[in-house]
């Protein structure tokens, strides 16, 4: 394992309360040269993009744009894409109960190589027209609202939680669910491609995978209907969980034969659990006392992280049995439960964790297992 310390000159928002409700501080991409693309959220109302070079190292200077909350990043050979939050307009409602605000929106920038905005869409519905408390609206509220990105070498997908406002008579309800959008390179929003409206509802911890092998968009989810595992749209379950408070969904990950992987946990116990098409069709009970696990595609097998005191243990596994591979080991880095892991070509798989200091971030790369 390498630590890297990147100096970055601004404010990083720190981890603060860790959960589904609260910003994320920060997300590393892979690009398909080697280097990567780190975002963080300021302390200052915008989202930082930075280049880093193979060694991990700053190049140049970040870009910034404007934003309240960072979900992913994800790049290609010419630039990638930020998710991100921006503020919103509720209008009137009226709501018929409770209160549902702030409703803000959800965006994908598109950067060059440059780090330089080439387009933005939005993958909410808010406008001028429609606010959050409108019939129809789908927005980012203060519930349930993280995102992921995944690329299927033309079009960027974007699978993320989302409120859904219902007419009731002269009010409004405010329910919460999912939805996945899909941008096309020149920025414009298509139909098709695996992205709906709603899959699954009270929908938290998405999670999003392209599958070269079948030409599909793969995601899961996990919700409290009947507290499991699922895959959106079709509301799918693939594993069965408990209503006790510590239901946890994990990362998607492509089985190195058909099918997939998806790391989770119920009881602070983390679990592997391998599906296609329905229903699990193999389930690793592993070893692990963790409440929220991390799972990463790691060189033709899988590593998964979690927090372990003031750092993280790894584990690797065998991604077509599940069984381990090795021993586990230490990352000196501090855990955060809702950031990622990435994978990069040569093998290595790397994470952006807080720094030393509150304006530096720790790139922690676990290095290509022989």
């Amino acid at each position: 394992m390498k630590k890297t310390q990147v100096n970055l000159g601004v404010s990083v928002t720190g981890y603060g309360r860790q959960s589904d409700t609260e910003p994320l501080p920060m997300a590393i991409a892979a690009t398909p040269s080697g280097r990567s693309w780190l975002a963080w959220l300021g302390t200052d109302g915008k989202v930082y993009l930075g280049n880093l070079d193979c060694s991990d190292h700053l190049v140049g200077t970040p870009s910034s744009f404007a934003g309240i909350d960072l979900q992913d990043v994800a790049a290609d050979a010419n630039g990638g894409v930020l998710l991100l939050t921006r503020k919103g307009d509720c209008h009137t409602g009226p709501l018929c109960g409770g209160s549902s605000s702030p409703c803000n929106t959800m965006w994908m920038i598109r950067f060059d190589n440059s780090g330089h905005q080439v387009w933005e869409q939005q993958v909410t519905n808010l406008s001028s027209s429609r606010g959050g408390y409108d019939d129809g609206a789908r927005f980012v509220w203060w519930y349930q609202h993280h995102g992921r990105l995944a690329y299927d070498g033309t079009n960027y997908a974007a699978y993320f939680s989302d409120a859904i406002t219902v007419q009731n008579g002269r009010c409004v309800d405010i329910h919460q669910g999912d939805r996945m959008q899909v941008v096309g390179p020149t920025g414009a929003l298509l139909s098709g491609h695996d992205s709906f409206e709603v899959g699954c509802s009270h929908s938290w911890d998405n999670h999003i995978v392209w599958d070269p092998r079948v030409g599909h968009f793969k995601m899961v989810c996990a919700t409290d209907n009947n507290c499991r595992i699922a895959q959106p749209p079709n509301y799918r379950t693939v594993a069965s969980g408990t209503c006790d408070g510590t239901l946890f969904g994990g990362d998607i990950v492509l089985s190195s034969n058909a099918g997939y992987w998806v790391g989770w946990s119920q009881g602070g116990h983390a679990r592997l659990d391998h599906f296609s098409t329905g229903a699990s069709d193999k389930t690793v009970n592993t070893s692990v006392a963790t409440s929220h696990p991390h799972l990463v595609s790691y060189g033709g097998r899988m590593l998964m992280a979690w927090a372990s005191g003031s750092k993280m243990a790894a584990q690797v596994y065998h991604s077509g049995t599940g069984s381990t591979v090795g021993s586990q080991f230490t990352i000196d880095v501090p855990d955060h439960a809702y950031m990622s892991f990435k994978a990069y070509s040569d093998g290595s798989a790397a994470y952006a964790a807080a720094g030393s200091t509150s304006t530096s971030i720790a790139i922690a790369r676990v290095m290509p297992m022989s």
